[in-house]
């Protein structure tokens, strides 16, 4: 896969397996066990893929290696509650564009409480008094907030599963910032196992199932899939799900 068509932040992302351990678990995840180089192509990349096949766990390293704080938040972030990020980014490199970004975060569901209190106390210091209070409010609409402020042009974002925290309806205003963000020049990877994320148009889904990372077309994620099956056969399968649980 090659991106000559569009200049992004990180063009792509190579594995150096000698900097691995022998003994890790990283060489048991199909999805990267063989990979050396994988590109990105479009200003949107989406990571689909079962829980466990490697998804978070690429971004993660891609993140940190970039410059990001673990737990999330931008490169000026430096804060840890918990050390649990794998070995792998200081194995990969990255392939980066000609442009530099002016701007970047990475955003993920799991430790969004942490990154918004770092947010917080980070703003006290803000010269034009521009406080930061998502605690007071849901933590959808926090998290919401968050994006809706962080997300700018020419830009690099990096989102593990943002629609966690979100309604439908909340996804939609979410897939809507991205979509504009990426057309001012930004680029996001994200992973998620929303149907409605991974609706965007001319985004480009990566699939961590059935062996290496391949690209695959959103009708073929299982998220669209399933989601599909229960609406389109609802009592049938609540039916067969049931009556082979009480067996």
């Amino acid at each position: 896969m090659q991106n000559n068509m569009i200049d992004l932040p990180i063009r792509g992302v190579s594995i150096n397996w000698d900097k691995i351990d022998r003994q890790s678990y990283l060489r048991n995840i199909d999805a990267i066990k063989n990979m050396e180089h994988l590109d990105f192509n479009k200003r949107i990349t989406m990571f689909v893929g079962e829980n466990g096949s490697g998804k978070s766990t690429l971004l993660e390293a891609i993140a940190v290696n970039y410059g990001f704080n673990p737990e999330g938040g931008t490169r000026n972030y430096n804060f840890s509650t918990y050390d649990s990020h794998s070995g792998l980014c200081d194995a990969i490199r990255l392939t980066k564009g000609i442009s530099k970004p002016g701007w970047g975060y990475f955003l993920r569901a799991e430790s969004f409480y942490n990154v918004a209190t770092a947010e917080e106390i980070y703003s006290r210091e803000d010269p034009y008094g521009r406080r930061q209070m998502f605690h007071e409010h849901s933590h959808g609409e926090s998290f919401l907030q968050l994006a809706q402020t962080s997300f700018k042009g020419h830009g690099i974002y990096l989102l593990d599963e943002p629609e966690a925290a979100l309604s439908p309806q909340r996804q939609l205003t979410l897939l809507l910032e991205i979509v504009n963000c990426a057309k001012e020049d930004s680029q996001f990877i994200m992973v998620t196992h929303s149907p409605i994320l991974l609706g965007i148009p001319d985004a480009e889904i990566l699939s961590f199932d059935d062996g290496p990372i391949h690209a695959i077309d959103y009708e073929d994620t299982q998220s669209y899939q399933i989601t599909k099956m229960f609406l389109d056969n609802k009592d049938e399968l609540l039916r067969r799900l049931l009556t082979e649980d009480g067996e």
